[in-house]
C-alpha cells in the first residue's frame, strides 16, 4: 500500500528539494512509491493538471545516474511507442530526476503476470531496447568476476564450504571479450506495467551496457519458473535466443551470489532466499 507523504517534498535532500520547487512551482506530492528495500525515493506528485514521478537518490549507489543516462540515452525506442515515460527534468549531480506518470497496474501479483501476451510484448520491447548498440568490451567477465568475489568476501549468510565452492568456480573462469547492449538491468514483472492490454516499462535505475542475456536472468528464476509458457512467449516476442549456454551459466551464477549476498545487508529475507536457491542450482548444475 501506498503511504502518504506527512510533508511536501520532507524525503528529499536540501538541493534536491530546491531543485524540484524551481522546476516545478507549486508541486504537490500524493504519495509515496519507494520500495522498503530500495536506496531510492519515489514520489507520485502533480504538477499543475499533470502527474509527474520524483526519483531522488539518498546514497551514493548510482541508480538515479542510472536512470538519467538510461533515458537521455536508450529510452527512446520505449517513449516513441508511449511505453516508457519521458523525462522532464534531471540533474545527476543531485542524483534527482522528474519524469510522467504512466497509467497501469504492476504486472507483478496481478492476473496479467500469467498471461501469454505479456511475454510477447515484454520480449519485444526488450529487443528494441537492446538493439540499439552493441559495444565490444574484453574487461566485462573480469569485472563481473572480481564483483562477485567481493561480495563473497563481504558478510552473507552462504554456508562457508559452499562460499568456498563458489569462489573457487568464479577464479577459475576464463575472462574473454563480450558484446554489450543497452540492459534494463532488472527485467521481471514487477517493473511491467499493464494498461488494457498494453505493457509499459518503469524503473531503470540499473540500466547499463552488458551481455544481452543479463536481462533474461531475473525471469529466468521467477516468471519463467512460475508461468507456463512463459518463456516461450518472450522468446517469440523477442525473435531469438541470445543465451549462449557457457557465459549463461557464469552470469547465473554472478546474480545467485548477488543476490543472496545484497539481500543479506538489505534485511530483504525473501529475496535472500531466493538468492540461497539461485546458488544451490548453479553448484548442482555445475556437479
Amino acid at each position: 500500500m501506498l503511504a502518504s507523504v506527512t510533508h511536501p517534498l520532507s524525503a528529499l535532500a536540501p538541493r534536491q528539494r530546491e531543485l524540484i520547487e524551481a522546476w516545478l512551482p507549486g508541486i504537490e506530492i500524493e504519495a509515496d512509491m519507494s520500495w522498503k528495500s530500495a536506496e531510492t525515493a519515489v514520489l507520485r506528485a502533480r504538477a499543475g493538471e499533470q502527474l509527474v514521478v520524483v526519483k531522488a537518490g539518498r546514497t551514493s549507489d548510482h541508480h538515479t545516474e542510472r536512470e538519467i543516462r538510461a533515458h537521455r540515452e536508450w529510452t527512446g525506442p520505449w517513449v516513441r511507442r508511449g511505453r516508457a515515460a519521458r523525462m522532464l527534468h534531471a540533474d545527476v549531480d543531485a542524483e534527482i530526476l522528474v519524469t510522467e506518470y504512466l497509467p497501469g497496474a504492476l504486472v507483478q501479483g496481478t492476473a496479467a503476470a500469467a498471461e501469454t501476451d505479456t511475454y510477447v510484448q515484454a520480449g519485444e520491447l526488450l529487443r528494441a531496447y537492446h538493439s540499439q548498440v552493441a559495444v565490444e568490451d574484453s574487461d566485462y567477465e573480469s569485472r563481473m568476476n572480481a564483483k562477485a568475489l567481493a561480495w563473497l568476501d563481504g558478510p552473507h549468510r552462504i554456508a562457508p564450504e559452499l562460499a568456498d565452492e563458489l569462489a573457487a568456480m568464479v577464479r577459475s573462469w576464463p575472462s574473454t571479450a563480450v558484446t554489450c547492449v543497452p540492459t534494463h538491468g532488472d527485467w521481471q514483472g514487477r517493473n511491467w506495467l499493464h494498461d488494457d492490454g498494453v505493457l509499459r516499462v518503469i524503473d531503470l535505475g540499473r540500466a547499463g551496457l552488458r551481455p544481452a542475456a543479463a536481462d533474461f536472468e531475473r525471469l529466468a528464476v521467477q516468471e519463467f519458473a512460475w508461468h507456463p509458457g512463459a518463456e516461450e512467449a518472450f522468446l517469440s516476442g523477442y525473435g531469438m535466443d541470445p543465451r549462449e549456454p557457457d557465459a549463461w551459466f557464469r552470469g547465473r551464477a554472478r546474480a545467485a551470489i548477488g543476490t543472496a549476498c545484497w539481500s543479506y545487508r538489505v534485511g530483504d529475507q525473501d529475496f535472500e532466499a531466493q538468492g540461497h536457491r539461485m546458488i544451490a542450482d548453479v553448484l548442482a548444475e555445475a556437479a
